[in-house]
């Protein structure tokens, strides 16, 4: 005779199924959790985005608002740019014409500077030509279409070599700019680490009628590679 309890009809419909007891868990946790948040789920979900923003602020783009108009008249002071913080990961790096956010603590002062990459690493930049334009490795760059009106190419001459995985970097109005020709003599010489580049600008999303994508300038396009540099 067997032996072994034989489960009845009601046994079986008095159990509760696997995925009830899933959910009746996770119910019980959130109300747990959220018995100590003032406001209780709704605090919850607005802490909840409040995490989000903050790992995109993080690792995927981050709002930079123009201090001053180094960079007019494409940015104008107030203006509010994205700047994408996942143009230079996975292998890629800033390339001439690119406009980009770095941290300058101990290059050009304390705080984040916003500037136009001329120069990459190998590259040898000269100001100015026979005609005053600025030159990247024997070639002249007619930096017409974003350089300030009426401003020239520099007032201030120089002949650098920018170190391998450092940046020359410039600003558009370059009669008020304070960038890489003004720090020549600073440590790392006017240089910016590519290590301290936060992120290209891609965006300007204030004000609306403002708003338009960044798109980097071709300029540079027809400048060749450093003698010596790979790819």
């Amino acid at each position: 005779m067997d032996t072994e309890a034989q489960p009845t009809e009601r046994d079986r419909s008095s159990r509760p199924a696997p995925g009830a007891v899933e959910g009746r868990s996770r119910f019980v946790l959130v109300s747990r959790i959220t018995e100590g948040l003032p406001g209780g789920r709704i605090s919850l979900a607005l802490l909840l985005c409040l995490v989000f923003l903050l790992l995109i602020s993080t690792f995927v783009v981050r709002p930079f608002q123009i201090p001053s108009g180094s960079m007019e008249n494409g940015l104008r002071i107030g203006d509010r740019v994205l700047v994408n913080r996942l143009a230079y990961r996975f292998g890629a790096e800033p390339r001439r014409g690119d406009v980009v956010v770095f941290d300058g603590t101990g290059y050009f002062g304390d705080g984040d500077y916003i500037k136009r990459v001329v120069g990459v690493g190998g590259d040898h930049v000269v100001c100015c030509d026979k005609v005053g334009r600025i030159e990247v490795n024997g070639r002249s760059v007619d930096e017409s279409g974003f350089l300030y009106p009426g401003d020239s190419p520099s007032s201030v001459s120089f002949d650098v070599e920018v170190p391998d995985g450092a940046l020359f970097v410039l600003g558009d109005h370059r009669s008020v700019s304070s960038d890489s020709r003004n720090h020549l003599g600073s440590p790392g010489g006017g240089m910016i680490p590519v290590d301290d580049v936060l992120g290209r600008a891609d965006w300007i999303i204030w004000p609306a009628g403002h708003a338009t994508r960044l798109h980097r300038s071709a300029a540079y396009a027809r400048v060749p590679a450093a003698e010596g540099a790979h790819g």
